[in-house]
């Protein structure tokens, strides 16, 4: 969808524009709070099954991957700074570089580990992977708080790949087939709201 690509364009490259001082401010902040890189890089599947390398500001500590790629509950491994980032959503704001690259879409199915594509169902996967994958989609609105969902499990691992990767899928295979442009912006407003709710939730 050329349409698509063009709004994706334009409005990621506008995004960082207007954005940058934020954006600056940002990485000025994770670099003084914790060693390490100001960007987390980790590698996800595409589309077609092209694998890239997604953006997000660093909000663990370094090699935080050797103990899991799930985020579970108040994990310890997240910095001071990364808690506000991820509050916020803000550590997921460089992925507007990845758009502007083409890996990725301001809307579609989230990008996943490899690990975790390897277990969709070839029918499934197929179809997600059809698309590029976005930033945000329903499946991340209904899924705003999946962290604290894990973090009340006994066995996230499982409680991830059993019962929540398959909902995921289910909103990711239907956005397939019924997506446009009206929806995109649709789930780009929903977004921002589930973002704000957020925030009114958690303040005093």
């Amino acid at each position: 969808m050329l349409t698509k690509r063009i709004f994706d364009f334009v409005a990621a490259l506008s995004g960082l524009l207007i954005l940058s001082p934020i954006l600056i401010l940002i990485a000025a902040v994770v670099k003084l709070d914790s060693p390490g890189p100001v960007f987390f890089r980790q590698e996800r599947v595409g589309i077609h099954g092209s694998v890239f390398r997604i953006y997000k500001f660093r909000t663990m500590t370094l090699n935080a991957e050797a103990k899991g790629q799930l985020t579970i509950g108040e994990d310890e491994r997240v910095t001071r700074v990364g808690h506000a980032l991820r509050r916020f959503k803000l550590d997921e704001l460089p992925q507007l570089i990845n758009v502007i690259l083409g890996d990725m879409s301001l809307v579609g199915p989230r990008p996943e580990v490899v690990r975790y594509v390897a277990k969709y169902p070839k029918a499934l996967r197929d179809a997600v992977l059809s698309v590029r994958p976005g930033i945000t989609d329903w499946a991340s609105i209904e899924f705003k708080e999946e962290n604290a969902i894990l973090g009340k499990s006994h066995d996230p691992e499982r409680s991830y790949v059993e019962t929540i990767m398959p909902i995921k899928l289910d909103y990711y295979v239907r956005y397939v087939h019924e997506r446009s442009f009206v929806m995109d912006l649709k789930i780009i407003g929903h977004t921002l709201l589930a973002v704000a709710s957020l925030h009114r939730k958690r303040d005093p």
